[in-house]
């Protein structure tokens, strides 16, 4: 499996992002897209998850991002998209893409490389 991350830069507090990954490889291996991120010192944490197999979409998100943070797929792409409002400056990380089984992406099969979102004024 393989996933490219993309769509990090620069934002101000109060302003929003869409992050993109696109992913290849059988989804027999996997059902699902997790959305991860690291801050420095800090541990990796979830942000969400959605499944790609199951017919809605089913979404689930981190009690940090809930509110703010929505998960999206385009199958015909392969591309999951994760879009992040109202950016505060503890949501600055390298976020991460990663191909999972189940419903809440505990299960990792493949990791992308990250983007570095900064929120900053």
């Amino acid at each position: 499996v393989q996933l490219q991350a993309s769509g990090g830069g620069l934002v101000q507090p109060g302003g929003s992002l869409t992050l993109s990954c696109v992913h290849s490889g059988s989804t027999y291996d996997f059902n699902a897209i997790g959305w991860f991120r690291q801050a420095p010192g800090k541990e990796r944490e979830r942000v969400g998850c959605i499944s790609i197999s199951s017919s809605d979409g089913r979404t689930n998100y981190a009690d940090s991002v809930k509110g703010r943070a929505t998960i999206s797929r385009d199958n015909a792409k392969n591309t999951v998209y994760l879009r992040m409002n109202n950016l505060k400056p503890e949501d600055m990380a390298v976020y991460y893409c990663a191909a999972s089984i189940g419903s809440q992406c505990r299960v990792i099969k493949g990791w992308g490389q990250g983007t570095q979102v900064t929120v900053s004024s």
